[in-house]
């Protein structure tokens, strides 16, 4: 049991930004700490940043106690890892909080003392892996998609010193995370090096060793995507202190919302589990309702939050479906009607699945209530499920101002021998003082009212006053321009404060030799440069392969995944009684007829892909 005098745990909801607008709104919007991609070498290759504006997300974010976060987590080539060394310096000296890493070359680099995090492509899915990074000096964990919640736990109560950041929401990739070289293998574009093509989202025949069809073109590689929003509580206890958001190229709307529905929840659980708090400062006030089925996603899921389920796929379409409106009650002439409460406005995308269960979809022309007008009537039949992908009257709110974020500050006001001290406290206890020498003069009407108002004039500023204080001997005259003035300066020397007193973490990384969990590396290692191998050669690994980038052996597998087909079909000889009526082995063949093998492995409960050349 925890102690009634026991500080609080801070929980950390970390939000993605692929630029400094995403960053900044993911901060406003209730944020704790915010990632977002390096200049280079991230796993979104697309999403890389300026210098400039990480340096400008950074002052932002520690005013408010938050941190930035950058992803420097591509495995790496020799000749880069010199520019990744003098990068990884302009970022510690800009005051970037950590970086999010996989290649543990970056450990022999000489760099700054700033704290590392191992990415989820370095494969966190056990104790001994955690253990050993933790040990390796890593600050942050960032533990697989697939682990359940009692996983989670296991790991927190074996390792419970260690920081463990799990994702709560988007995306989610089929594979294990660093474990997936099918876009490097098919398309030379490496997942590992943030150049993932999406080829998990396509649509593919599924047949037997006999050629019989099992499915056609179906997409039965994609997921849904991950929403543990029922499931926050249960995170926290298991061992969770940072809950992760997944969408580094996702826009500043999805952001927004996302973030803001996620701050509201956590916030209401910290309302009465105690135990647990903020891990930045300062009170959001939106200007909407957060609803996550607003911003895109392809069907929600809890993954294996409790154990495998079969609400975890998306086989018709990897496209975002959005939230269910209704179903289509009649169809006359250019309208059709829907059955259903929800409200529209013209603009509107609605989308629904065919009677062969192929995504279509048709943008609303007018709306009247209930009724909608199309620019193109569809081919749609009565009874029809209908989804809106596009909402526009709440893409207009996210477009405006849609949120502010406040920090709470006593305000005292009060006489000194050479005239007036202004003082304000923040909710951190950051105080400052500053003074107005002025002679003291009786005024001729009362002026607590328009003195507490000009003091409460703090607009655009960061602050918003939780109190204010007048501890005056006599009703003094004060100009309001006076007192502006003095606001002005009290608000800008406790903003200098702010920054000042954030406490950045340093932490440099040990030289350590303690043992890897394995004695030998194949290419699953992601070993690309001789920095990564001289790291697991001097924690005990024998025998190291280079990357799969490096070298393609024969027969690899591809794809490592959680997700199985043959659970999904209903033939898992674990969960299900049914047998299969097709001969294994099974394959996918992609559209332009590559071929790819399934393998399954019941003792650990994993599919595996492999081309079938």
């Amino acid at each position: 049991m925890k102690s009634d005098n026991a500080l609080p745990r801070p929980i950390e909801l970390l939000a993605p930004a692929k630029n400094l607008e995403c960053g900044i709104e993911a901060i406003n919007h209730g944020a704790d700490a915010v990632y977002i991609g390096a200049p280079r070498f991230g796993a979104r290759a697309a999403a890389g940043n300026s210098l400039e504006d990480i340096a400008r997300l950074v002052r932002y974010a520690h005013l408010f106690g938050a941190r930035i976060y950058v992803t420097v987590n591509t495995i790496l080539r020799d000749e880069e890892l010199e520019d990744t060394e003098r990068m990884i310096g302009e970022l510690y000296r800009i005051g970037v909080d950590a970086l999010i890493v996989q290649d543990m070359g970056i450990t022999r680099l000489d760099i700054p003392p700033i704290p590392l995090h191992a990415s989820t492509q370095t494969d966190n899915r056990d104790v001994q892996k955690v253990r050993f990074l933790a040990e390796a000096g890593f600050r942050q964990i960032v533990l697989a998609r697939e682990l359940s919640i009692d996983e989670i736990s296991e790991i927190h109560e074996a390792c419970p010193d260690v920081l463990l950041e799990v994702f709560i929401h988007g995306a989610l990739c089929v594979s294990y995370s660093g474990q997936c070289y099918v876009s490097q293998a098919c398309y030379g574009r490496s997942a590992n090096r943030g150049e993932c093509a999406q080829f998990c989202r396509l649509g593919f025949d599924m047949i037997d060793a006999d050629g019989k069809t099992i499915a056609r073109n179906k997409h039965l590689l994609s997921l849904k995507d991950m929403n543990q929003s029922r499931n926050l509580e249960a995170l926290l206890d298991a061992g969770a202190s940072s809950l992760k958001i997944e969408g580094r190229l996702k826009d500043v709307s999805y952001v927004k919302n996302v973030t803001a529905y996620y701050r509201q929840k956590l916030d209401a659980i910290f309302k009465y589990r105690k135990e647990y708090c903020r891990a930045s400062s300062g009170t959001v006030e939106l200007t909407f309702r957060p609803q996550l089925d607003k911003s895109f996603n392809r069907g929600f899921t809890e993954y294996f939050a409790h154990g495998r389920n079969p609400e975890i796929f998306s086989f018709n379409t990897p496209k975002s479906l959005g939230e269910e409106v209704g179903t289509v009650k009649e169809i006359k002439g250019n309208y059709l009607t829907v059955a259903g409460t929800k409200s529209f406005s013209n603009g509107d995308g609605i989308c629904y699945l065919d009677e062969n269960g192929k995504l279509q979809g048709f943008r609303v022309n007018r709306a009247e209530n209930n009724r909608l007008y199309p620019q193109e009537m569809p081919a749609i039949r009565p009874k029809t499920k209908l989804y809106r992908n596009l909402d526009q009257s709440f893409e207009r709110m996210l477009q405006k101002k849609s949120a502010e974020r406040k920090i709470a500050v006593n305000i005292s006001l009060e006489e000194n021998s050479f005239g007036f001290t202004l003082a304000f406290c923040d909710e951190n206890s950051n105080r400052v003082c500053v003074t107005l020498s002025q002679e003291k003069t009786p005024a001729r009407t009362p002026q607590d009212e328009n003195q507490r108002m000009q003091l409460a004039k703090l607009g655009n500023t960061p602050f918003k006053a939780e109190s204010i204080s007048l501890q005056l001997s006599d009703n003094w005259f004060i100009p309001s321009s006076a007192l502006a003035e003095l606001r002005r300066q009290a608000v800008n020397a406790l903003a200098s404060l702010r920054h000042i007193n954030y406490r950045q973490e340093r932490n440099r990384m040990p030289e350590t030799r303690h043992s890897f969990p394995k004695q030998e590396l194949t290419y699953l290692g992601n070993v690309m440069n001789a920095r990564a191998a001289a790291f697991y050669h001097d924690h005990g690994v024998k025998h190291i392969e280079p990357a799969l980038e490096k070298k393609q052996p024969e027969h690899a597998i591809l794809m490592f995944c959680k997700h199985c087909l043959r659970y999904s079909m209903g033939w898992c000889p674990k969960h299900h009684q049914a047998r299969s009526p097709f001969r294994e082995p099974y394959f996918l063949v992609s559209s332009d007829g590559r071929k790819f093998r399934l393998e399954f492995d019941c003792k650990i409960c994993q599919m595996k892909v492999l081309d079938e050349k």
